[in-house]
């Protein structure tokens, strides 16, 4: 997932007053959704939901609207709308929702609408996994352990999206452990012919194992890649290799062979 400028300095209140008073977003926007597969077992263990605009632009177009005023505001409805439309389309398996911890104001409380959608559409709660993003430059680490904390208090899975390419790697994952990590496609492109990335993956699928994470191998384009990654032992994979993202809709997985 693309994301949205992140603010530059701690702009957090300390209740949840200013939720109530946000103003309705002055864009609209949609999801698509690509899948997350099993390649050992051969079935979809997910979905990921992306942000895309109402025209089918991509999400960059609308992650740029996105500002500090509206924020909370925008994370919110991406949550209530993937939810609803997963509900709708019968999704099975997982559904992925990233979510910017920037705008998480108390963790329990901002979780509500979540769990109202959920509940009102008849969507289990323990089939959602949030992601958040490496990359994020947050202004308060342990505010987003606690998110992710609560988070997993409440039922739902948990993940680090775009591992490797931000600047927190193993630090944030001695602070706290996740359900899943998803390797960033930029330390996974052209593994099958670079053996500084295969070592460095290598290192991290040990790590993860024995801390029971697992591991998401994302933005899998080729099969020499998809079957290096194979041979590592990572079974979960998203990528262009396996389906694109249809707008609202689920699509259909090509399973490579091998």
């Amino acid at each position: 997932m693309t994301h949205p400028p992140t603010p530059t300095g701690s702009h957090r209140p300390v209740g949840c007053s200013r939720c109530a008073d946000q103003a309705p977003l002055p864009f609209d926007f949609s999801m698509a959704f690509q899948p997350i597969v099993d390649a050992d077992e051969r079935r979809v263990f997910g979905y990921e939901a992306l942000v895309r605009g109402t025209d089918g632009s991509g999400a960059y177009s609308i992650l740029q609207q996105v500002n500090e005023d509206n924020r909370y505001t925008f994370d919110q409805t991406c949550r209530i709308k993937a939810v609803e439309l997963a509900a709708k389309l019968q999704l099975q398996g997982y559904l992925s929702i990233n979510f910017l911890p920037n705008a998480v104001y108390q963790p329990a409380a901002c979780i509500r609408a979540t769990l109202e959608a959920a509940r009102r559409v008849g969507f289990p709660t323990q089939r959602i996994l949030f992601e958040v993003t490496e990359g994020e430059q947050l202004t308060d680490r342990a505010h987003l352990k606690n998110i992710l904390l609560e988070y997993q208090r409440q039922g739902f899975k948990t993940a680090i999206d775009d591992f490797g390419a931000g600047y927190s790697g193993l630090g944030l994952l001695a602070e706290f452990q996740p359900d899943i990590v998803k390797l960033d496609m930029e330390l996974i492109r052209g593994i099958h012919q670079d053996s500084t990335r295969f070592t460095i993956v290598e290192g991290i699928v040990g790590i993860c194992r024995k801390l029971n994470i697992r591991l998401i191998a994302e933005g899998v384009e080729h099969l020499d890649e998809y079957a290096a990654l194979k041979a590592l032992g990572i079974s979960l994979f998203q990528g262009y290799l396996f389906a694109r993202p249809s707008y609202e809709a689920l699509p259909p997985v090509e399973w490579p062979l091998g």
